[in-house]
């Protein structure tokens, strides 16, 4: 049994013309909401032992917030960036098999749609959400469509 995490980024700041989309960094929500819920998600014992995160601004910005509450490091991988349901949980299934709970942090509407891919339940991540889900494997390789189970979404607006 191995338990995956799928993080959209925190609010993303759009008042800076001819910024690229990669490089665009938190808003002011997002960098508040980043850190509580991370605080959350240490506050319910989660074992977080691996965190992996697109190479946006954003997406390393809120990873960065993971990473402190947990005493990790991010992993940067650039096909998280824009990615399908499908590469998503591509990148999952080469996770390090010593890695049981996992963290990877990045867009929709890609996180969304690989949640509704590995869990069969749809849910709309606002920003900042994270999808706690079991996946029922031995090894991340077998990770495939239909092998996890929603167990909970968090989000900043929730006070789970």
């Amino acid at each position: 049994m191995k338990t995956l995490l799928l993080a959209r980024h925190a609010k993303s700041d759009w008042g800076m013309p001819g910024l690229s989309d990669h490089d665009r960094p938190l808003n002011g929500r997002g960098r508040r909401d980043a850190p509580v819920l991370a605080r959350r998600l240490v506050d319910d014992d989660l074992a977080l032992d691996r965190i992996v995160s697109s190479t946006a601004t954003r997406a390393r910005s809120t990873a960065e917030e993971y990473a402190a509450a947990f005493h990790l490091s991010v992993v940067e991988e650039r096909l998280l960036y824009a990615a399908s349901a499908r590469s998503i949980l591509a990148i999952a299934a080469a996770l390090p098999e010593e890695s049981t709970v996992a963290m990877l942090v990045g867009h929709n509407p890609g996180m969304s749609d690989a949640v509704a891919e590995l869990t069969g339940q749809f849910v709309q991540m606002p920003t900042c959400a994270v999808a706690e889900c079991a996946v029922d494997v031995g090894s991340w390789a077998e990770l495939i469509e239909g092998s996890g189970r929603l167990l909970r979404l968090h989000t900043p607006r929730d006070g789970s």
